[in-house]
């Protein structure tokens, strides 16, 4: 079974989401969204580090509302950058070397279905790196910004649309990070940064429901989707009769 480290960042600045609180520190449904997306994680036999980032301005408020949860589930608090690539860079550093696989996943992602964590893990595994993505199925137009005319219709046959986990050796990783300078500012992804590098990136088919918490309507959502889930009924377990029957 591979070592899995889980780098969670959650240092940006939330500027479309509005409010007194940033989105992963915001409540869902009784607990605040990083954790739910940590949560993901932190009880998998193949996990072996989590660390969660956060901005230097939110580090000692983070402590003080979840240093119980921190440590319950013995996760490690990483001070981030000015830029996500500076956040994961500093957490990468803290990984420790006999991880197998390295996982980048969006701290206000906290609703990526079980299934799908072990396949993009095992894709990782087999393939050295790979990302969950789903198809791009609505029409996508390109916009003027300044008078927000339409000035084309992209094909999307063959577009899909990024997610998270995005999991990759951690030899890769590192490696790409050490160079990332050379790769110029275009660079937006982890996937994209290890493409730069000139290893190929495999795509495992994601899920809507696995979308990112940006908006207060994507947070209303996610509330739906939780609670949905919560009032669905565990499959009551199949009884064949007394073991002696058998």
């Amino acid at each position: 079974m591979p070592r899995v480290a889980v780098i969670l960042p959650a240092a940006g600045q939330s500027s479309r989401f509005g409010g007194p609180q940033k989105k992963p520190f915001v409540t869902l449904d009784g607990r605040a969204v990083w954790q739910r997306a940590a949560e993901l994680f932190w009880t998998r036999p193949d996990v072996v580090r989590t660390l969660v980032v956060v901005s230097p301005d939110d580090r000692d408020e983070f402590l003080s509302r979840f240093a119980g949860v921190v440590a319950f589930a013995n996760a490690e608090v990483v001070t981030g950058g000015a830029e996500r690539f500076e956040s994961v860079a500093n957490a990468l550093a803290r990984v420790p070397e006999d991880a197998d696989l390295v996982a980048v996943h969006d701290a206000v992602r906290p609703l990526t279905p079980a299934p799908l964590i072990d396949a993009v893990f095992a894709a990782a595994a087999e393939h050295g790196a790979a990302m969950l993505a789903v198809p791009v199925a609505d029409t996508l137009k390109r916009v003027d910004p300044d008078t927000n005319r339409i000035t084309g219709t992209v094909p999307r046959a063959g577009l899909w649309q990024a997610q998270t986990p995005q999991v990759f050796r951690r030899d890769w990783l590192v490696a790409a990070y050490a160079k990332r300078s050379e790769y110029g500012s275009a660079i937006t992804d982890d996937a994209q940064l290890v493409e730069a590098a000139g290893h190929a990136v495999v795509v495992v088919p994601g899920s809507p429901a696995n979308f990112k918490v940006t908006t207060r309507d994507d947070l209303l959502l996610a509330e739906a989707v939780v609670k949905q889930r919560a009032a669905v009924p565990a499959r009551p377990k199949v009884r064949f009769g007394d073991d002696a029957e058998w």
